[in-house]
Order: structure tokens, then sequence, then C-alpha cells
């Protein structure tokens, strides 16, 4: 029996063909040596494999890959086929591992897709737009909440920073504005700043706290003395608000948390590193049980649980709910915080910030008992750490600002000096800036550089003004890093910050680590582009280094006989296309563990061409 391998045109653009490959009668039964396959994929494939980088066949059977063929080893596919075998050309396509998010945040995520985002919200309409949305989606009565409005509003999305427009005078929206579209929806939004400056409260809200005709201080009035809805920061307002706020029902968040698989299965993402709120644990558990869990999901508990899980006996790699290991649901490394974030200055920095002269950023909990958390106590973040070790976990800790980075590094080597061991499966996340004589201690110590692609499309708007030129060199650093030994792992922080919106989709993070432009392909020829680095290299980061990470490696990662049949197919070969293309490409299909999970419409379907 011959397999033929043809290209056809569907839709004006070649697509996948699907071949059922129709066996003769006479074929022999499978030996115990080769095994009929599920799925067989011919054509361009990337395996992220150091030394055999490139195949030309790949093949499937349940869970796994079981072949792989090459250039210079090819297979013979008849003997891994019968009826039930789905032969897929790939043409113009390229098949790939699937993509490993080293970070996501994704309660928000779903709260993001499903609850109101006002992000780039700066205006009347564009808020009336949000709330529509959002209210088709939830039930009368329940409460909408969050929102961060106009952390675009002085820089725009897309901005590279060479020409801003700064205001003046900021938008100050008021219950008039949104009254209308949320009749039956108490609504209590926010600005995006850390401490938000500005709160919004609609007729429902303000009636549901008694404050439509009890204002208090810091409530903005009409001339007839009647709030407009508009609360100033350090009202008293804001709290008896939040104290009649009512939470969210189980089902509206498991239906958040179903958004955000149906976005990461579209963007074929196939597992996630998740800093995973308390107890949302159960969400994910629940999913799992009831197969909706359609994404791979390592989960990282805050660094100050790290007491709790070790008087519960809880080991990392092991379920929530079993505590045996899982291949898809199970805890992580701890997650830990030295500084804040670039977008409100509150990461840390040797000097001060340019445009804040004063300041030099701001520690976090972890790390300071300063209400203020301006005085530093690395003891805690090393008792932390400490607590960790003794349970067997890892630690993964956020580091932006140079201080910060400098400071994690020495914790770190503090940590084995004083424990002793590997550091292997530590990182520091995020690396935002970087001081030159702090490159090479990444290798040194064993920590993996976990970051943020994306990040530089999105906060070069604003990097320079914030700490000049020469820093700013330092900034995103990857070339750096991968020059200096570093191992680099990608991470979208999706859905972002309260300044910030980032994506999960990869072209995003491809783009800004290959191309460092931003979603308009600006500035031209790339922002610092002497800190780009090669597609190869950015793929190895989004794929195997994220297995590797999670001491996954042996099983997932890369395409390899044995290994998980973790895949995705892009609608182009991005190796021989423009780099600029990087921001059209779109994923054809996800496979999660030898299931297809996703296949984008226009590419043909694969799951019913038997």
């Amino acid at each position: 029996m011959q397999i033929t391998e043809n290209l056809v045109n569907v839709f004006g653009t070649t697509c996948l063909l699907l071949l059922v490959v129709a066996c003769s009668q006479d074929k022999p039964a499978p030996s115990d040596e080769i095994q009929s396959a599920d799925y067989i994929f011919t054509g361009r494939i990337y395996t992220a494999e150091e030394n055999s980088p490139w195949a030309t066949s790949v093949v499937v059977k349940g869970s796994e890959i079981i072949a792989v063929g090459y250039e210079n080893n090819r297979l013979q596919l008849a003997d891994f086929t019968d009826d039930d075998t789905m032969v897929v050309d790939l043409g113009n396509r390229i098949l790939v591992p699937g993509f490993i998010d080293g970070h996501t945040h994704f309660n928000r995520a779903g709260e993001q897709l499903n609850d109101v985002n006002l992000l780039k919200v700066d205006s009347s309409v564009a808020l009336q737009r949000e709330l529509q949305r959002v209210t088709a989606n939830v039930g009368s009565g329940e409460w909408i909440t969050g929102g961060s409005w106009g952390a675009y509003e002085s820089w725009q999305d897309g901005s590279s920073g060479k020409s801003n427009m700064r205001l003046l005078e900021r938008w100050q929206p008021t219950r008039d504005d949104i009254d209308s579209v949320s009749p039956v929806n108490p609504v209590f939004v926010n600005s995006f700043e850390s401490t938000p400056e500005l709160y919004l409260a609609n007729t429902p809200a303000l009636k549901a706290a008694d404050l439509l005709t009890n204002p208090l201080p810091g409530m903005d009035l009409d001339n007839k003395g009647v709030p407009t809805g508009l609360i100033r920061k350090d009202s008293p307002a804001i709290q008896k608000i939040q104290s009649v706020v009512v939470k969210k029902s189980r089902a509206r968040v498991l239906n958040e948390a179903r958004a955000g698989l149906k976005r990461l299965r579209e963007n074929g993402i196939v597992e996630i590193h998740d800093i995973t709120k308390t107890d949302f644990e159960s969400i994910f558990a629940e999913l799992q049980n009831n197969g909706e869990l359609t994404t791979r999901v390592w989960m990282r508990a805050d660094l100050a649980r790290a007491a709790e899980f070790n008087a519960k006996e809880i080991k990392m790699g092991t379920h929530p709910v079993t505590q045996v290991r899982d291949t898809y649901l199970r805890w992580g490394a701890y997650k830990g915080y030295i500084d804040g974030i670039m977008g409100n200055h509150s990461a840390l920095f040797f000097d001060a910030y340019d445009d804040k002269p004063d300041h030099y950023g701001s520690y976090r909990d972890h790390t300071s008992d300063d209400p203020e958390h301006k005085i530093a106590n690395m003891e805690k973040m090393y008792g932390y750490l400490k607590e960790a070790h003794r349970g067997g976990f890892k630690a993964n800790v956020h580091a932006i600002g140079t201080r910060g980075v400098a400071l994690m590094l020495d914790t770190y080597e503090r940590l084995q000096n004083e424990l002793g061991g590997s550091l292997e499966g530590f990182r520091v996340i995020h690396c935002q800036v970087v001081r030159p004589q702090d490159f090479a201690r990444f290798k040194k110590l064993g920590v993996i550089a976990e970051v943020n692609p994306y990040h530089v499309s999105d906060d070069m708007r604003w990097m320079e003004e914030r700490i000049g030129t020469e820093r700013s060199g330092g900034a995103y650093a990857f070339k750096s890093l991968l020059d200096n030994g570093a191992t680099l792992v990608f991470a979208s922080d999706w859905p972002g910050t309260n300044a910030a919106e980032y994506y999960s989709h990869p072209k995003y993070l491809l783009n800004a680590a290959v191309n460092r432009t931003t979603t308009q392909s600006l500035p031209e020829g790339g922002w610092f582009p002497e800190q780009k680095i090669s597609l190869e290299a950015a793929m190895q980061a989004y794929t195997i280094n994220g297995a590797r990470a999670t001491f996954d490696g042996d099983t997932k990662g890369s395409i390899l006989p044995g290994k998980l049949a973790d895949l995705v197919i892009l609608d182009r070969d991005i190796f021989v296309r423009p780099p600029e293309e990087l921001l059209s490409m779109q994923v054809d299909m996800t496979m999660v563990n030898g299931q297809i999970v996703f296949e984008r419409e226009s590419a043909g379907n694969l799951s019913n061409d038997r």
C-alpha cells in the first residue's frame, strides 16, 4: 500500500490534506514492534531537539509519539497505517511542539475574557460598549467590579514611545455614562493604578451601600449635591461599597475558566505554569474531572504557603486532590516576590527613576515588614526559601529592577552555599532590567531566567522615560542572557497587570523576541535590536525549556518517540517566511495528549475526516 502526498487548494489558500488511508485486505497485521497509528503527520516538522531539529514525519498513537522520521532516516509509513489512521499532509504548514507558557494568572485571564476589561478604555462610549458586553454574560443582580480603566490613556496601545501626547486632564466618568447599560447589575469599577486614584459606582451599587442619599467625603457631587458616582482615593465610601459586594458564584468562575481554556487551546498553548490563586486548584480539579481541562497546568502557590504545604505533606508534582503524580494537573514551584512592577514605578533599582528622582521602587510582602514596603527584610524571603527547601519545593521569584534581580541572585547563592545542592528548577521571574555584572550569574548558579518577551512590545512606550537609555539597554536583554549561558523560559504573564494588557498567543512573544517591535511593527529595525534572538532560540524557550524547567524534559516539550503528543500546526512555516510575518501567524490545530482540542475552521477539519 502506498501513501500519496498531495496538496489541495481550499478557500484560495493551501490547506491541510486529510488522507484517510484505505488498506488492502491482504495487508498483514502490525507486528508487536509496529503499532497502527491514530495520526501521521508528514511534511515540515520542527522538533525542538538540539541534535535533530528537523523531521519529515511524526506518528501518534494514543497519548504518545511512537515514531519520528527524518530526511536521512525515513519511516515506512504504511507499516503504521490501518483503516482508522488519519494522515495529515502539512503542505506549506509546519508542525511544532505545543507551546508551554511559563507564566499565567489564569483566574484573572478568565475574568478579563468574561468580566469587565477597561485597560484600554478612556471614553464613555468605550465604557458603555464594554459593560454591554459583560452584562449580557452575567446574571441579573451580579456585581461587576475591577476593570482598571485608563492604563493606555497617556500611551496608546502599540506605541513605541517615540511620539506621545501627555494628558493635561484625565477622563473622569460618571454613573450617567453607565446606568442605562447596567440597570440590574451593580457596577463598581476603578482606574488602573496599584492603589486606584478613582472609582466609579453606578446607581444600583450606590443604593446597595446606602450612599445615593447619604454621600461620604471623597464622593463627587453634582450641583444639586447628588453623587455623580465618581469616588476619589481614600474615601470611606470605597470600603462601604466593597463591604456589600456579593462574591461571584462558582458557576460564574467556572465559566470564566472555560473561556480561559478555550483561548489557550486556540492559541496552541498545551501547558501553563500558573500563579494559582488560593483555592482555585478546586476549579482546575473540577474541570479536569469533567473532561474539560484541555491544557496541562503546573500550579505555583504563594511562597508564604510553604509552611502550610509542609504541614499538610503536600509534595511538588502531585495532584491537589488525589495527591499522586499527575501529568495534567499538579503542584509546581512556589511563587515569590522581591519587588513591584515597572508600570507603577515599584520595580526596585539601585539608581532612582529618571522621571521620579527620589524614587527607587518598592519591596513586597515577601521581602518587607514595612507597611509602605520601603525597608527591606531579606531574612524573611530567605526563611520562606528554607521552608520551601525543607518540603522539597523549588522557588520561582519575581524580580524586575536591577536591585530586585541582584538581591534575588544573592539570596539564591546564599541558599546554595548554606544548604548545598543544586538550584535546578529555581527561577528569577521577569528579569526585566539586569546589570551587566549579573548576566553571567544565572548560568553560574544554574538558575532559570523566566522572561516575558511581549513586555518589550508593551513597555517600550515608556521605558526610556522612566529609566533612561543606558539602563534600557539592559532591559529584556534576552541576547545578553543567552550569550552568558542562561536558560530562558518564555512566558506571557497573561492577562497582564493593572497597568498593561498581555496576550497569550505565541505570535506576540515570538515577534517581540525576534523583531523587538510593537504590534504596529515599530520602531523600524527594533528596539535595542542588538538584543534580538534567533527564532530557533525563541522556540526552544517556548517548548523544551519550559518542560525541563518542570523536570519533564524527558516526557514533553519536543518531538521525540516516547514523548507525550502535545503538538501544534501553524498556518505557515515560520522558519522560512520573513520574520515580519510572525505577527500574522495563526494556529491551525492544537493536540494535547494525543487528542485534538482545537482546529481552526478555515484550515479544514481533521477530527471529522477519517
